[in-house]
């Protein structure tokens, strides 16, 4: 019992000589927003934006002039800093910590001619996300977040595949409503993707009640916010107390936005200078309901592509998919609306044939060795739709075509995209005809329009001695020798298979008798044929065609139009626009068949 009591007053004595430390503070949020370190933060993207590339921009180029910044730039002190971001009236909280200061030095010493390049965008830009933060009620500081986002770059894309001002991805931006496909991302579009971030910055907003937290959900996802606040062990806490349970990239996320809101109010103190505007940039938009190229545009209202693709990046391969059931927007400088909306005809038909897609097509002619089957035909001996037996068919309507030339005098007002719709024709066919190089024509200029114009010629009758003239003839039916079916036999019910009949039914023509009107209906083709032939062909040499293009497209050798034009054995240049006599195509054919017959003989000697 006495031992018991000793020490434990020896343990008394010992707590009382040596009393235990006190426990530390916890530190409060002040603490962590003023005296926050860590050196392993990434800062945006935007920050690796290179300077030239931006300066490539059409608006940058062309209507601003960049103004020397001093090389000589001094740095400000973390007092200095911490004074001026508490000078800004803002309703997000600002606070500076030495994360902050490393961001600010950032913008303020290597990153000067990237500042002075966004300010200049900002110029074109800012009024516009202004008004949609004010039509929301939202805190106008929240215009600099494109400059951490894409240094105010509507075609910047980040290696996540954010694209546009606001940086948004596709499944976002299909969420808030905006089309991205093919052909349009509206997430370049200015005004769209400006919209669209305002009401998603909103609902961010919403859920948290804290802008910190809304700009960095914007950056990360709400889900890795709410991961980050679990972890932190609070569903309360703000972005600096769950800091070091976020991305690195988010970490300097917001950090890297109060770094430039301080830049973009202080630029002047530290040496940056705006660029001056050289002439204002006042634009306005038009709706369009069809489909349109920017080339079109450019050449018929003489408008630089550049300019075309800065003030409408959204439309990826230069075309407008417009259609009356989804128009879209066209934005063009105000003086140039006006122009559009009058020219608009001239610009749908320019190189119309080029730009504009086939809405159908027709499939090609079969091969030779794909004739079409008796039962297609119509040669099985059955009936036809027309309820017309083969060996009845006995006529035959012929139809060509016939090429029109005619001389057209320009008229005032008028223009190639008129006059070819005035002709039914294309304007891109008149150019070709008259080997024009520009679409633009003068009053009293002539132009040569080629028209096609069908010719039905008289029904050929194939029976020899016919009695009566009728439509009605009685035919032997191929059922039976003793019966008789007669049938009333149209021009029209030959046209579908008028080919084949001769093949199939040669016996019968010989042994009823149609023997010799079948010949003297030959014949008749035969001189019609020869007629065409005999008359002679003319044609004009088109850029890139050669000799042996336009032999083979004739029917004829080189050596024959050689001969015909007078040329030298081994001639071969051309030029575009040379006239070129084709002779005959018979004599092409025959000295094929000749080779041909030759080269047999000469393999059955061989075989002997």
């Amino acid at each position: 019992m006495k031992h018991i009591l000793t020490a434990a007053l020896l343990a008394i004595s010992t707590m009382t000589a040596f009393p235990s430390p006190a426990p530390k503070p916890v530190p409060s949020v002040l603490d962590i927003k003023h005296s926050l370190r860590d050196d392993n933060v990434r800062p945006p993207e935007s920050f690796e934006t290179q300077s030239r590339a931006l300066k490539e921009n059409f608006f940058l180029r062309n209507y601003t002039d960049t103004r020397p910044n001093s090389k000589n730039y001094k740095l400000g002190s973390h007092d200095e800093y911490t004074r001026r971001l508490a000078d800004i009236n803002s309703a997000i909280e600002l606070p500076y910590n030495p994360v902050v200061g490393r961001l600010i030095d950032m913008y303020l010493g290597k990153r000067r001619e990237l500042v002075s390049n966004m300010l200049a965008l900002h110029d074109y830009y800012g009024d516009m996300f202004v008004e949609e933060l004010e039509k929301e009620g939202m805190p106008l500081e929240l215009q600099y977040l494109p400059v951490i986002e894409s240094a105010i770059n509507p075609n910047a894309v980040s290696r996540a595949g954010a694209t546009g001002l606001w940086q948004l991805m596709p499944a976002t931006a299909k969420g808030l409503g905006l089309e991205v496909s093919s052909l349009v991302d509206e997430r370049r579009a200015a005004l769209e993707s400006t919209q669209a971030a305002v009401r998603y910055l909103k609902q961010l907003y919403n859920i948290y009640g804290d802008w910190s937290l809304a700009i960095a959900a914007y950056n990360c996802g709400p889900g890795n916010v709410n991961k980050a606040r679990r972890r932190a062990g609070s569903a309360n806490s703000d972005f600096w107390e769950i800091y070091n349970y976020l991305p690195s990239e988010t970490r300097g996320y917001v950090p890297a936005f109060i770094a430039a809101n301080f830049v973009m109010n202080y630029h002047d103190d530290y040496g940056i200078h705006r660029p001056v505007v050289k002439r204002p940039l006042i634009t306005d938009t038009v709706e369009i309901r069809e489909r349109v190229h920017f080339n079109q545009i450019a050449n018929v209202l003489n408008i630089p592509v550049d300019e075309i693709r800065m003030l409408n990046p959204q439309y990826r391969r230069d075309v407008i998919p417009g259609s009356p059931s989804h128009p879209y927007l066209l934005t063009l400088p105000s003086q140039q609306v006006l122009s559009y909306i009058s020219s608009r005809d001239a610009i749908m038909a320019f190189e119309e044939d080029k730009y504009n897609p086939r809405t159908t097509v027709d499939i090609g002619p079969k091969k030779k060795d794909e004739e079409p089957a008796p039962e297609a035909a119509g040669q099985d001996g059955g009936n036809n739709n027309n309820n017309v037996q083969p060996d009845q068919q006995l006529v035959a309507d012929v139809n060509t075509d016939e090429v029109v030339r005619k001389t057209h005098t320009v008229g005032r007002g008028e223009d190639l995209g008129s006059i070819a719709k005035a002709y039914g024709v294309s304007a891109t066919d008149i150019k070709h005809w008259n080997n024009l190089r520009r679409g633009k024509v003068r009053e009293g200029d002539q132009l040569v329009i080629e028209l096609r114009q069908r010719n039905a010629v008289a029904a050929v009758n194939t029976r020899a001695n016919r009695p009566n003239t009728s439509a009605d003839v009685t035919i032997p039916s191929k059922t039976s020798s003793n019966t008789t079916d007669s049938r009333a036999v149209s021009s029209k019910s030959y046209t579908q298979t008028q080919r084949a009949v001769p093949k199939r039914n040669s016996e019968k023509y010989r042994n009823n008798g149609y023997a010799s009107a079948s010949k003297k209906s030959s014949a008749r083709k035969s001189s019609s044929r020869k007629s065409r032939k005999s008359k002679p062909v003319e044609v004009t040499v088109k850029s890139g065609e050669n000799l042996e293009k336009i032999a083979k497209r004739n029917g004829t050798t080189v050596d024959a139009i050689r001969k015909a034009n007078g040329m030298k054995k081994n001639e071969t240049m051309l030029h575009p626009g040379d006239k070129l006599k084709i002779p005959k195509a018979a004599k092409a054919t025959s000295s094929k068949s000749k080779s041909k017959s030759t080269s047999k003989t000469s393999k059955k000697k061989k075989r002997r």
